[in-house]
């Protein structure tokens, strides 16, 4: 019948084998679980297609059970207790801009959109350094997402240069004269404008003795690569303090974006308001604890990260066989991890936690079914299967594409730099943020959080690992272990270490004690 409908609606003339085929390809969307034999007996093909088991049942079933007091709920939600630290991110020095400049600055900036943040913060302070006007930088397509956005699709620019023009020279585009520098014509020889050996944390003296020449000689210098190229020590305070105002003032991002986050936590806050006429959520109880307020939950579990981490995630011999040969397609053999047992990569905390897994100690550390919870994910490796222990434990959770319409959600699908911008947003303005694993995003919005003394969750991954290694262990043992091991995890500030990024640890660069 499904066949006969497809054929009847879609074939063109003499393409009867194409369509047949695709058709192929399209069933196990719609029908997964008729493939789940086949995946047993082909798992190098159908992996994909199998549904994952939970792997702590009995933990599982505990966290079900459990129920969290009143009086858990408020310590919970509350807000940070003063810490003794405020913002602080004024220049010391008096001294404008100084009348003559040593040229243009451009960078070209790879990887995703908060790799790129940091690196925009590096440029404007190499830009300082070298007493330079910075030209808006370049945002490469990522090759992973595909994404083209620009700079100025993403970041307010207006509101970029006015917040920097005490600080630095900035320019939306080169002169005339310098039309002739673009990321074409560097792709297609060399050219003695450009700097492509700019060493991983390179230093102030670095830029002064290796990019002034070139700015000195050419009036323009291009940085290519940039990430991740200046260092985080031995810079002056300044320095510092600027790179954290472009951080946490200066890249706002454009009307659309924030419209959109601000209507998502408004949704989130709020949950009485309707989307097509019906009401997505049901009324919350006002007097309930935690009423109004809501957490978000970066989920960081694409195919990528669960390959190159070498552990095992409950999807059977199917799943393992796929990711081994994901991972040598990918890295050819070049995985550390993939010479550790599961057992040993858990045990020190080298293993991304799966979303059942985020889930049990969500519940462990307080969080129940009432939990308004923003999932801020892209994709995650197994699709709607592998979330269905989540979502049990948290049926109130959302995320973007629920609670917004497709209207509003039409400037930035496809998009994923955006679709990032709107769950940054969302995650600033959260009552309690948690990353389920280290990352960029991570990173970058601990250091904010950080920054505004808000509430955010670390968990302890070798604390974790080995919790679930213990397949014996009771729900209330691991609950408690769960609590006793995060309690100084919540936000609370810890001082930045030699060579750790000022964007994840800005006290006490950009931070005074009060």
């Amino acid at each position: 019948m499904l066949l006969r409908w497809w054929s009847y609606r879609y074939r063109p003339p003499h393409r009867s084998g194409l369509l047949a085929a695709s058709l192929l390809l399209l069933i196990p969307s719609f029908f997964p679980s008729l493939f789940s034999p086949l995946g047993r007996t082909f798992p190098s093909i159908f992996s994909e297609w199998n549904a994952p088991q939970p792997k702590h049942l009995s933990l599982l079933k505990g966290a079900l059970q459990h129920r969290t007091s009143i009086d858990k709920k408020s310590e919970l939600w509350a807000p940070l207790a003063p810490q003794g630290w405020k913002p602080c991110i004024q220049s010391l020095s008096t001294s404008s801009l100084p009348s003559k400049l040593n040229g243009f600055i451009q960078v070209f900036l790879d990887g995703g959109l908060n790799q790129q943040r940091m690196a925009i913060c590096d440029a404007v302070a190499v830009a300082k350094i070298l007493n330079a006007t910075l030209v808006i930088p370049h945002l490469e397509v990522n090759p992973v997402w595909k994404d083209m956005s620009s700079f100025d699709e993403i970041f307010d620019i207006d509101h970029f240069i006015d917040t920097l023009k005490d600080d630095i020279s900035i320019a939306r585009g080169l002169p005339k004269e310098y039309s002739w520098s673009t990321r074409e014509y560097y792709a297609i020889g060399i050219r003695a404008t450009r700097v492509k050996t700019a060493p991983v944390h390179a230093s102030a003296d670095w830029y002064l003795e290796n990019v002034l020449p070139v700015l000195h000689s050419y009036g323009i210098a291009a940085i290519s690569p940039f990430s991740h190229r200046l260092a985080f020590d031995n810079l002056p305070g300044d320095i510092q303090r600027l790179r954290c105002k472009v951080n946490f003032q200066a890249l706002a991002f454009v009307a659309h974006i924030t419209a959109l986050g601000q209507t998502l936590v408004k949704r989130l806050r709020n949950p009485i308001h309707e989307k097509t006429n019906e009401y997505i959520k049901e009324i919350q109880d006002e007097n309930e604890v935690g009423s109004g307020k809501f957490a978000v939950l970066h989920l960081r579990f694409d195919k990528d990260m669960a390959a190159h981490s070498a552990c095992d995630f409950g999807g059977g011999k199917a799943e393992r066989l796929a990711l081994a040969k994901y991972r040598q397609v990918i890295w050819q053999g070049r995985v550390l991890n993939s010479q550790f047992t599961d057992e040993e990569l858990r045990g020190q905390g080298r293993c991304p936690l799966t979303p059942e897994e985020i889930g049990l100690l969500l519940v462990a550390l307080g969080f129940d079914s009432s939990t308004r919870l923003y999932l801020a994910s892209h994709k995650v490796y197994g699709g709607e299967a592998r979330i269905s222990s989540l979502r049990k434990l948290f049926p109130l959770m959302e995320d973007k594409k629920n609670l917004a319409s497709e209207e509003e959600l039409m400037q930035v699908d496809g998009k994923a730099s955006l679709l990032a911008a709107v769950d940054y947003f969302v995650s600033m303005h959260a009552d309690i943020f948690i990353s389920a694993s280290p990352g960029n995003m991570h990173n970058a919005v601990l250091g904010y959080r950080t920054y505004k003394s808000l509430k955010t969750i670390r968990p302890s991954m070798s604390l974790l690992g080995q919790l679930f290694l213990n397949k014996s262990i009771e729900w209330s043992d691991f609950q408690q272990a769960v609590e006793s091991g995060h309690k100084m995890r919540q936000g609370q500030i810890r001082l930045r270490k030699p060579k750790q990024s000022i964007y994840t640890y800005p006290a006490t660069d950009c931070m005074c004690e009060r």
